[in-house]
């Protein structure tokens, strides 16, 4: 009996050194944030500017962190979200610090990567399934797809889907695509309808107070020189990848390791 005993602890053991983050090449272990998101005692205007006294009832998310989390340094510049919500809306807002504020993409549902960009993730039955990615730029150019499961699992990417009501605005504390000086950098906000979020096979409608949805956000930035008098990414350099809630490998795509957001009254 001790002999089972022991190889059976001996298994386990094997097990857990092998799926529990302590072999050569393991992801970054990470726990996913929390965050209650209010409901807006009043109206929020979207212009980009986050000065709305709705705003002022809405905390901050933690700054963000690389995707890796904490086996990475730290973010070179602060990035913050907030949410709230009406019966109408699922608001979104973001501050970025970014002394150098420049965009090139114009048309809508560009891979907006592509240029630095704030997104947004958002899983509303947390089941891996027919989530939603929405990005946007300096310019205020807005990419927008559905999928219908993570792209690890042959997931396909549907462009044809449209926030058709969704309200986005961008403020530039500074100028844009002016490398002569040096800006503070630029916030955002999006108002997304429920009625937008088609879901499958059925609509997914307001969430509920006490409700839990699967979101994440990430701020891509690539490293800039100037020539010309313009901005240009430096040729063979990756982008830095900065979330809130940590991925712990450089893919969003793991819904499953999204931050949590419960519904919350006035």
């Amino acid at each position: 009996m001790k002999q089972i005993l022991r190889a059976g602890i001996f298994v386990v053991g094997i097990l857990w050194l092998s799926y529990g983050g302590l072999t050569t090449g393991q992801t970054n272990q990470t726990q996913p944030l929390n965050y209650v998101c209010q409901r807006a005692v009043s109206a929020v205007n979207i212009d980009g500017k986050l000065d709305d006294a709705a705003w002022r009832n809405a905390k901050w998310t933690e700054v963000f962190v690389d995707i890796e989390g904490d086996a990475k340094p730290k973010p070179k510049y602060k990035t913050r979200a907030k949410m709230l919500w009406d019966e109408m809306y699922f608001y979104f807002a973001a501050d970025l610090e970014e002394p150098h504020v420049w965009a090139t993409l114009t048309k809508r549902d560009s891979v907006i990567f592509h240029d630095n960009d704030f997104e947004v993730f958002l899983d509303p039955e947390g089941d891996t399934l027919n989530y939603y990615e929405i990005e946007i730029n300096a310019l205020n150019t807005v990419w927008d797809l559905q999928l219908d499961k993570p792209y690890r699992f042959k997931g396909k990417a549907n462009d044809g889907w449209n926030a058709t009501g969704l309200k986005t605005a961008v403020s530039v504390a500074g100028t844009l695509n002016n490398p002569k000086d040096k800006d503070r950098g630029w916030s955002v906000e999006l108002a997304l309808p429920w009625k937008d979020l088609t879901g499958s096979p059925r609509p997914i409608g307001a969430p509920k107070i006490g409700d839990r949805w699967r979101v994440n956000f990430s701020r891509v930035e690539w490293q800039h020189e100037i020539a010309d008098g313009k901005y240009r990414k430096v040729a063979g350099r990756k982008e830095d990848n900065w979330v809130w809630s940590p991925q712990g490998e450089i893919n969003m795509h793991i819904p499953e390791k999204w931050g949590f957001v419960e519904f919350a009254g006035k």
